[in-house]
């Protein structure tokens, strides 16, 4: 029968110290039992084959899940923003039917110009500030892990885009992460 790791007499008196601080701090007193309980129960599960199916499948399906398309939260910010009244501006807007070679440099426009969104709501301090900011911030990460590859000639430069309203910008964002995420 397995024995439980319990934590030492000294670890204990620690914890009940902490109880009398500040609350974020009692959530180390949790986690170090945690540690303590997996650090002892961790290799045995490692040593059997259930333990062993366990480890792989919990190691794999968030990936799988997460891999689907990289551009998720992207999508979500952006229907957060969709029907924002504080954020009037025109915007170079590229077209959801250019070419399948042209698609990153369509993504990197439609990022530039959220940072004209960012920076508008930062002036007129918007309602939706941190949903701009997250689409940045999770449009860069998306961008990190991949070198940029050459841009044909034949794809337009953002400027080349016609203006065209917040509403019209976001609607073909929108299709545009759909039509990646496919």
């Amino acid at each position: 029968m397995l024995g439980m790791a319990w934590p030492t007499q000294k670890s204990s008196g620690m914890c009940s110290r902490l109880e009398s601080q500040k609350t974020h701090l009692k959530s180390i007193c949790l986690q170090y039992h945690m540690y303590l309980l997996l650090n002892s129960h961790f290799f045995f599960l490692l040593k059997n084959k259930t333990g062993l199916t366990i480890f792989f499948l919990c190691a794999y399906i968030p990936k799988t899940e997460a891999d689907h398309c990289k551009w998720a939260e992207v999508l979500k910010d952006l229907e957060q923003i969709k029907t924002s009244e504080d954020i009037d501006v025109s915007l170079y807007t590229a077209n959801t039917d250019e070419d399948k070679e042209c698609q990153e440099p369509i993504m990197r426009c439609f990022f530039l110009e959220m940072k004209v969104i960012l920076h508008e709501c930062n002036i007129k301090n918007c309602s939706k500030t941190q949903d701009v900011y997250n689409i940045l911030k999770n449009g860069n990460a998306s961008f990190k892990n991949e070198l940029s590859s050459t841009t044909s000639k034949k794809c337009k430069e953002c400027e080349e885009y016609e203006e065209k309203s917040f509403t019209e910008f976001i609607q073909n964002f929108v299709k545009v992460i759909q039509k990646e995420c496919k």
